[in-house]
């Protein structure tokens, strides 16, 4: 069966989820519109509904949990993923909603590719790299050079975990 380990830059919300380490979301929470959200919309003469109930690939997930302990990386090993529209970042009161909703870290991919590949059958996954914190979580706004700074350590980490775990697949 093929899998998908989906790499995305994310702002970090729950305490925890700090600019530079890595986070294996177990949830997400849709907050996207207009965009292509499934394979069934011209030939309604069949659809799928997919179980979306856990929608990334628990398998997978703990492959990516196991590696990243072995090689002892900085990770957070759940989390509810806010995908939001983009391309703009976040208001600060965006982002105390998806806090009251339960999000721990927002970003602008993840939905539909997560639903998309479940109508497939394949296995999804999401390593989240955190690059900064959500607005209004910490001083000041955001900048896209801290947000670069913090992707170019964060891949680094993505590129010993990816060398850990694909033997693993």
């Amino acid at each position: 069966m093929e899998q998908i380990i989906a790499v995305a830059a994310v702002g970090g919300i729950r305490a925890d989820m700090e600019p530079g380490c890595l986070a294996f979301p177990d949830q997400i929470i849709d907050y996207t519109w207009s965009r292509g959200h499934t394979f069934f919309e011209d030939d309604l003469t069949h659809v799928t509904h997919i179980d979306f109930t856990y929608p990334y690939c628990e398998e997978l997930r703990q492959k990516l949990i196991q590696a990243a302990r072995r090689v002892g990386l900085d990770a957070r090993e759940s989390g509810t993923y806010g995908a939001m529209q983009g391309p703009r970042l976040e208001t600060a009161a965006e982002i105390l909603r998806l806090e009251r909703d339960g999000c721990d870290l927002v970003g602008m991919t993840g939905m539909p590719e997560a639903a998309l590949a479940r109508e497939l059958g394949l296995r999804y996954a999401t390593c989240a790299v955190v690059a900064n914190w959500a607005a209004g979580k910490s001083e000041g706004g955001i900048t896209m050079e801290e947000i670069l700074r913090q992707l170019i350590g964060g891949m680094e980490k993505v590129k010993i975990l990816l060398r850990e775990v694909i033997p693993l697949l």
